[in-house]
């Protein structure tokens, strides 16, 4: 990617298998970035910091064009600008496909507003294609379709064209969803846990509890770490009271539809476009992330903004207050988090901070970057606490055996723990 856009790359991203998954046009973007920066880091955190900006813009924009509020839409706007966990998805280069994925969805939004008011066959096609460009950036975007069902009841309000027409409307993008999801599942097959280790009682547990903590990382975000290890067991009470808190609140958004037509609308986006990532299908050995909640989030901010604006709609003053107020203490919040990625080695600590001493990733992290910095002592605690819990796990084997084999740096650094 550091040689730029060539002919040999262009054809390798058609078909290369990156971190188990196949985004063609999310490396090519970073084959521009090669093309227009090197590998001077600066360059490449600028790119997706302006996808996100744009995301931004657009998000407003169109739920502006959508419902007729400025106001509201410009809260879920800076919302989704300033949230601490998106973080993740701007700052790490890697997850470029975040920012590049949501760019297409909230054009598809856009696209799909226009065919909603006027349909015609070449607006339906500008919503497929935004659909399959979003699909090469990240397959996360194979939940579109539904999210798009469910503008259609609000702010759309085409339930008067009735559920059958709405769902048959729907059925050429659930094929490209369908098609993404099989090319994905090919992707994946070597990286996909086996039952044996990740059972189907514990996955359904995780995603369970991992839909409450997404919840409340959204409004309380707090202690957010670059990984979150799946747990060996989670106690059944735990499991069941997230699915009674998660049907309760489903049970409510749904009683409220007349009235509040965005409350299902906001609720079940959050709920349903985590479904490719909450780890029924496990990829990886995370048992959830912060960067998956990049688009999911919108429909909360939604239901969110529009209940709090409608409950103090007679108060304008108290209400940009309430606004500004929380704005501001996302804002506070997340330059706080964006110092946490200043390297490796504050990442890792952080996130063992966070978490607790089962976090084996952030100790190896943690361990490679001390081993760049020399400090070899140090280093080695972090691969022997991931030993002490997991004594075959051969990654932090090799990583004892490197700290061990480097002796002239066996003096600690001067880099705090």
């Amino acid at each position: 990617m550091a040689k730029g856009i060539t002919r040999a790359g262009l054809a390798w991203a058609t078909t290369a298998k990156v971190a188990s998954n196949w985004h063609p046009l999310t490396m090519l973007s970073h084959m521009l970035d090669g093309q227009l920066y090197g590998l001077d880091p600066a360059g490449h955190h600028a790119t997706s910091l302006l996808l996100h900006l744009a995301n931004v813009l657009l998000l407003f924009e169109v739920l502006r064009r959508m419902t007729g509020a400025v106001g509201r839409s410009a809260v879920v706007a800076a919302l989704f600008a300033v949230h601490p966990t998106h973080v993740e998805s701007v700052a790490w280069i890697a997850e470029r496909k975040d920012v590049l994925s949501a760019l297409f969805w909230i054009l598809a939004m856009e696209a799909w507003a226009r065919y909603a008011r006027q349909p015609s066959i070449g607006r339906y096609g500008l919503v497929a294609l935004l659909m399959i460009l979003g699909l090469m950036a990240k397959p996360m975007v194979v939940t579109l379709p539904f999210a798009l069902l469910l503008l259609d009841v609000w702010p759309l309000e085409r339930l008067r064209l009735g559920w059958r027409w709405l769902a048959v409307e729907k059925l050429p993008l659930l094929a490209l969803s369908a098609a993404s999801s099989l090319i994905t599942l090919r992707y994946q097959e070597t990286s996909l846990a086996p039952l044996d280790a990740v059972p189907w009682s514990l996955r359904a547990a995780n995603a369970l509890v991992s839909y409450v903590a997404s919840l409340g990382k959204l409004f309380w975000p707090r202690d957010l770490a670059v990984f979150y290890p799946i747990p060996p067991a989670i106690p059944l009470w735990k499991a069941a009271g997230a699915a009674l808190l998660l049907a309760a609140i489903t049970a409510l958004a749904v009683w409220r539809t007349r009235r509040e037509p965005w409350l299902p609308t906001g609720w079940l986006w959050f709920l349903g476009t985590l479904v490719p990532v909450i780890g029924l299908v496990q990829v990886g050995r995370q048992a959830m992330a912060d960067r998956y909640t990049y688009i999911p989030s919108i429909g909360l901010f939604l239901a969110v903004v529009w209940s709090v604006a409608e409950l103090l709609k007679e108060h304008r003053a108290v209400l940009a207050t309430v606004a500004g107020i929380g704005i501001l203490a996302l804002a506070a919040i997340t330059r706080v988090q964006i110092g946490y990625w200043a390297d490796s080695a504050t990442l890792f600590r952080h996130a063992l901070a966070a978490t607790d001493d089962g976090n084996y990733l952030a100790h190896i992290g943690l361990g490679k970057a001390l081993i760049g910095v020399k400090d070899c002592e140090g280093a080695a605690e972090q691969f022997q606490a991931v030993l002490a819990r997991y004594p075959y796990m051969s990654e932090a084997r090799a990583g004892l055996a490197a700290a061990q084999r480097e002796g002239s740096c066996s003096t600690r650094s001067s880099t705090p723990r």
